[in-house]
């Protein structure tokens, strides 16, 4: 059996890093990850959720229907889509004002959307309804997962670096400072926020320790559910 080949739309470098992670832990077998968004040499959409929403804004002036039939994404065995829950707390000037303009002229579901937390699932329920709004006549298919972590990525690295009973723990999944709060601690344990190299020095503790992130992260365990279902 050949290798499973993974696209990935994501909001930056680091998240690329944590969902492999994730992902190694899930399948327990190689696979091919393909970053579509952003774009490693040239991001021409960005970086960041604002490149998300252009990517899936993108998607949907290319192609109507099924992402599973978009022709540019048929060697894939599976696509993920991925916006960290933060993103419902935002505004669309937020990132910038073309951005803005673009939610007004093609009638965007309104940002923010956040739900009161916990449970964290309320938001990002929500905000995959967004996602689903800036993706147009496209929608997900079979093969199509959103990833959605709360409040972000950085989050199942501390699930997976921290004992549950840390105060970094504590309600995690509705703390959107808790990816910061790495940087604050000891520095036997401490990891700079956002760096992509330090993320790739910590990144094994997801794939060793994914089942206490799923303890801790609801939306850890939803994203494995999820990804098992096209790839069991």
């Amino acid at each position: 059996m050949s290798d499973p080949r993974i696209a990935l739309v994501a909001e930056g470098p680091t998240d690329l890093v944590l969902i492999e992670a994730a992902l190694k832990a899930i399948l327990q077998r190689s696979f091919i990850l393909t970053l579509l968004q952003p774009e490693q040499l040239a991001p021409r959409m960005g970086t960041g959720w604002g490149g998300v929403v252009k990517w899936c804004d993108s998607a949907s002036q290319r192609h109507s229907g099924s992402l599973d039939a978009d022709p540019t994404l048929a060697i894939f065995d599976l696509l993920i889509i991925h916006i960290d829950a933060d993103v419902a707390l935002k505004q669309y000037a937020n990132y910038g004002p073309d951005l803005a303009d673009m939610a007004v002229a093609k009638k965007w579901p309104v940002l923010p959307c956040n739900q009161p937390c916990p449970p964290a699932v309320n938001t990002c329920s929500a905000l995959r309804g967004v996602l689903l709004g800036w993706l147009g006549n496209a929608h997900p298919g079979q093969k199509t997962v959103c990833c959605i972590p709360a409040q972000s990525t950085g989050a199942w690295l501390v699930a997976a670096k921290l004992p549950a009973s840390h105060a970094l723990c504590l309600g995690l999944e509705c703390n959107a400072a808790a990816e910061l709060g790495l940087q604050t601690l000891p520095k036997i344990q401490r990891v700079k926020a956002k760096s992509r190299s330090q993320y790739l020095q910590h990144a094994s503790n997801i794939t060793s320790h994914w089942a206490d992130v799923k303890a801790l992260c609801s939306q850890a365990a939803a994203f494995e559910q999820g990804v098992l279902a096209v790839l069991p």
